[in-house]
């Protein structure tokens, strides 16, 4: 028996995030490093919506209700802006908070996501939507601004345009955030490897890779029983 053998099948990397979360942008982005840095593994993505405000209206509210609501005072928001602004920088983020107008429902962005990974367009639809709310401070809770990233990411336009206009997916997203509780998932981002290993928070890529390679021995031996 070869303990040290690679799975046959692909390793499942589960991305539970929200992409009003700033921790999640810099976890996924941190992740996304790692992986590349092991071409040698096959790893297939899930992203998997975890919802922050689930009670959010899904025109969402503003920004300034939303601070004063969710941190009191507005120093404490800003130590923690400026805190999250530096860790940012070493992923390439350039976080604008400053920027951000409308703190929105993000259930219709998580359902773009989801119809984009149809495309194979769900890391490149997620990363852009998090550059547009955290670097350009868009309301990604608006039809227009998803549609324009959709659009500029390839995905079909009359196609997504009909899926937006629609439902279709929320029950989805919604169901996905009730397994992350179901799971003892109390937060995000949380990064689940081999459908077994959990992780919580925007990790270093060395701690990823080193669950990554449990995740590989787990996935090994399971095979070769």
């Amino acid at each position: 028996m070869n303990m040290l053998a690679f799975p046959r099948a692909p390793v499942v990397v589960e991305i539970i995030y929200d992409l009003v979360c700033p921790w999640c942008f810099i976890g996924t982005r941190r992740l996304l490093r790692m992986m590349r840095r092991r071409p040698d593994i096959d790893m297939a993505v899930e992203w998997r919506p975890f919802l922050l405000n689930p009670d959010m209206p899904r025109s969402g509210m503003s920004r300034s209700a939303y601070i004063q609501r969710k941190f009191g005072a507005e120093d404490r928001a800003r130590r923690l802006f400026a805190t999250i602004t530096e860790f940012g920088r070493g992923e390439g983020i350039a976080f604008r908070f400053d920027l951000i107008r409308t703190t929105p429902s993000s259930v219709d962005a998580h359902r773009l996501v989801h119809f984009a990974a149809g495309f194979d367009r769900g890391e490149v639809v997620a990363n852009a939507i998090f550059v547009a709310y955290f670097c350009e401070g868009q309301d990604i809770g608006a039809y227009d601004v998803l549609l324009g990233i959709g659009r500029a990411a390839g995905l079909p336009l009359a196609e997504t345009k009909a899926f937006l206009a629609s439902d279709m997916a929320t029950d989805l997203v919604h169901a996905d955030n009730l397994r992350a509780h179901r799971l003892g998932i109390n937060g995000a981002p949380c990064f689940i490897l081999g459908r077994r290993h959990a992780i919580a928070g925007a990790q270093e890529p060395e701690v990823l890779e080193c669950l990554l390679n449990v995740a590989i021995f787990d996935l090994s031996m399971s095979e070769s029983e």
